[in-house]
């Protein structure tokens, strides 16, 4: 089991998971039924843990590359593992990764069209667009804005579960923040923090095209994004949530986001990144234990 749990990087997925929690209850205001938030749950992590998955098998000739040499980067403090990729490492047959994947994909797809057969196609647009990322690993840096469509799925499939239909203007600024946050937090320091494996295997990552200092003002500048648009995701709340949890979310913004971004952009470590991508890994937990805190109260206060 530990091989499959590494192959769909589950210490990550879960993680990651956290911010479709977050997006459903800023949205709703309120907790959901116990049977919607059940299958919702049950519904990301398959479609997580199916997403994961599926990275690992259209990139296994790539990995087999990296391991062909020096072998890839022991990675950031969520993803370490000596099972890092098992298909490329021999470890787990394509086989059984291929049925790993579809069983997980199969249980996103029945229960996205439980939750809202309009889910249906979040959950068949993604492996799309993780494919078509996959595939420019070694044609053009520009694969850093698929990965955030990628990643701003789950959320959107959280709050059409939840709001059959969200205003769109507000539903394109969350959006925003998503990508910005992955391209700041997530995908460019790990493409840092792997660049020698990747230069050796022809990759077009930001940090190989253009060099640490450019990769580390893009980070900078979308991790200051990230804040910015983060000020205004309230309104989509049905919530008074105010100043408080603004003020709130903007610390815990500086905090995992922007001081390890700015050290990053003025030591350019590879290090740096490592840690940076291992902050803003638990941005997504801390935002909903932060609107999970602020539903409670207003549950135990409606009057307030």
């Amino acid at each position: 089991m530990r091989k499959f749990l590494a192959l769909s990087r589950s210490t990550h997925g879960v993680l990651d998971i956290a911010m479709p929690g977050f997006a459903a209850l800023l949205w709703l205001g309120h907790f959901p039924s116990w049977p919607v938030l059940l299958v919702a749950l049950l519904t990301a992590l398959a479609g997580y843990t199916a997403l994961y998955a599926l990275n690992d098998l259209i990139g296994v000739e790539v990995d087999r590359e990296k391991f062909a040499g020096a072998g890839p980067n022991p990675g950031y403090s969520v993803e370490a593992s000596d099972l890092r990729y098992p298909i490329a490492q021999g470890k787990l047959s394509l086989r059984a990764g291929i049925l790993w994947f579809t069983g997980w994909y199969l249980i996103a797809l029945v229960g996205a069209w439980w939750l809202n057969p309009l889910l249906v196609a979040v959950v068949l647009a993604a492996p799309v667009l993780e494919a078509l990322y996959c595939k420019l690993f070694k044609v053009s840096h520009w694969r850093v804005i698929v990965s955030g469509l990628v990643k701003s799925l789950g959320p959107v499939a959280a709050v059409l579960a939840v709001v059959p239909r969200p205003d769109p203007a507000l539903l394109a600024l969350m959006v925003a923040w998503l990508m910005a946050w992955e391209i700041g937090g997530q995908n460019v320091p790990a493409d840092w923090n792997d660049v020698e494996e990747d230069r050796r295997v022809g990759a077009r990552t930001i940090p190989l095209v253009f060099g640490e200092r450019i990769a580390g003002t893009v980070v900078l500048i979308a991790l200051l994004a990230t804040l910015a648009l983060g000020w205004f995701l309230p309104l989509a709340s049905p919530l008074p949530l105010g100043l408080p949890f603004q003020l709130a979310m903007l610390a815990i913004g500086a905090v995992l986001l922007l001081i390890p971004g700015f050290r990053l952009f003025r030591s350019h470590e590879g290090r740096g990144a490592a840690r940076l991508f291992d902050r803003a890994s638990l941005y997504p937990l801390a935002l909903l234990a932060l609107v999970s805190g602020f539903v409670l109260w207003y549950w135990l206060h409606p009057a307030a």
